[in-house]
């Protein structure tokens, strides 16, 4: 998979309509909360990963104080279990570093824990709700 800055309205397009099967259509987030304010800031980036020219997997981050929080991280169904989610969470701090950040913070779905902790995250919140599904507040070092 190549992960690639979103750079064009089109490539945007590409992962809200990710983001849309992911959360919307499968997971029953409410479209308004799924897309929101920081989509469209300009302190946002957003990246999409592509595999034999299809979109794939979406992702955002957004720079808050002095850290990088990971938001959105989306695969569709039928590209799971071929490590696009890890290739996009490798592309995110990737982008991180090169902003001068070295502290990456995300709220995982609880289902996904385990796989963000064999990423190097460790877990520092207990449970919460967030649109519906219990979350944890994960952080890493980079």
């Amino acid at each position: 998979m190549n992960v690639n800055v979103v750079e064009s309205k089109l490539d945007l397009e590409k992962v809200f309509e990710i983001r849309r099967s992911v959360f919307v259509t499968e997971q029953k987030v409410p479209l308004e909360e799924e897309i929101d304010e920081f989509d469209t800031s300009d302190s946002v980036i957003h990246l999409l990963g592509m595999h034999n020219d299809l979109p794939v997997a979406a992702s955002r981050i957004r720079f808050v104080d002095d850290y990088a929080k990971l938001e959105r991280i989306a695969v569709l169904n039928e590209f799971r279990g071929m490590n696009f989610g890890a290739e996009m969470v490798i592309s995110m701090e990737a982008v991180i570093l090169n902003h001068d950040c070295k502290q990456a913070v995300l709220n995982a779905q609880t289902y996904a824990e385990d796989f963000y902790k064999k990423l190097g995250y460790t877990t520092v919140s207990d449970t919460f709700m967030d649109a519906g599904i219990p979350h944890v507040t994960m952080n890493k070092t980079l």
